[in-house]
């Protein structure tokens, strides 16, 4: 049964904020750069402790690449700051050629991801950043739970070399996981174990999966959840465990069912398992301007949703 406690709403940027904020002390070779958007990216602390290793380069997204790019060959590390839709769509080629074809040591910081942004709409909500960046050969993909887990994720990346997309959001969510938590790339995190439905889900849809859980326990199905906040390296051997246990899985996430974590699960599971599965995501769709509250409820990305999706594997 699920035992998290919410320790209070914050919003997973200022966990990014945090992390990078503490890097500063912790490793004097990190260095940020942000595109015009250093409060939205919650950089103003590293911005003021370390003036001489922050780099404002406006709205220039593309040279912020490059210029991260460059940086490495100096041996800095550097963390680059944007909106998602900025931070992969706009930038697209120079991550590919400059960052990922070249192997350098660069971590793209993404925050806005998803519907949660909001209000500013679909030109904004990117749905597809995931899909985009786990193709780049050698590109590592994360996209953590809650303010903890960022900022626990914020500085694991530091010591992981090579190129690094972090997603993270704008709304204020749930807190649930450690505060002193060690975060391991490419290990899930077994929230509660069950053996009838896997529920597997990153970023602001895993405290939706423990909601379903808890809500799919009083109807007697025992959920197993797990966050797989690193999409690339999938850990497999926790999908597929998970799913020899249970022979029915659900995926959820705040992307496009096209590219997103639930197509990662599935080539793991045609590999290895074959599996029912059912997808919690929009379904190949743009998003619309709203509250992110609302437009999680319009397009099916909650706990409901996952309930529904849950009882109809199980008939």
């Amino acid at each position: 049964m699920n035992t998290f406690t919410n320790t209070g709403n914050i919003d997973t940027r200022s966990g990014f904020g945090a992390g990078l904020s503490e890097l500063g002390d912790k490793n004097k070779n990190v260095v940020a750069l942000c595109a015009d958007l250093t409060g939205s990216l919650k950089m103003n602390d590293f911005k003021k402790k370390f003036p001489e290793r922050f780099y404002q380069v406006g709205i220039a997204e593309a040279n912020m690449m490059g210029i991260a790019a460059g940086m490495t060959i100096g041996g800095k590390i550097p963390f680059t700051g944007t909106f998602a839709n900025f931070s992969t769509g706009r930038v697209y080629d120079q991550i590919r050629q400059s960052i990922a074809y070249s192997g350098k040591n660069v971590k793209l910081c993404a925050s806005h991801a998803g519907l949660t942004l909001g209000e500013d709409g679909a030109t904004h909500q990117i749905l597809e950043d995931i899909g985009m960046m786990k193709m780049l050969p050698g590109m590592t993909v994360i996209n953590p739970c809650d303010y903890n887990q960022t900022k626990a994720a914020t500085q694991a990346i530091a010591d992981h070399e090579g190129p690094v997309y972090l997603r993270f959001g704008r709304p204020k969510v749930p807190n649930f996981t450690a505060e002193d938590q060690k975060f391991e790339i490419g290990k899930a995190q077994i929230l509660q174990e069950g053996n009838d439905v896997s529920i597997f889900a990153i970023g602001h849809l895993v405290w939706e999966a423990l909601e379903a859980a808890k809500a799919l326990q009083e109807k007697g199905i025992q959920a197993e959840v797990i966050n797989l906040a690193t999409i690339k390296p999938l850990d497999e051997k926790a999908v597929i465990d998970s799913a020899k246990k249970t022979n029915a899985v659900v995926t959820a996430e705040e992307h496009n069912y096209y590219g997103g974590l639930g197509e990662s699960v599935a080539r793991t599971l045609a590999q290895h398992h074959p599996t029912r599965q059912e997808f919690v995501a929009t379904q190949d769709t743009f998003g619309e301007s709203g509250k992110p509250h609302e437009l999680l409820d319009k397009y099916g990305l909650n706990a409901d949703a996952i309930v529904v999706k849950a009882e109809k594997l199980l008939g």
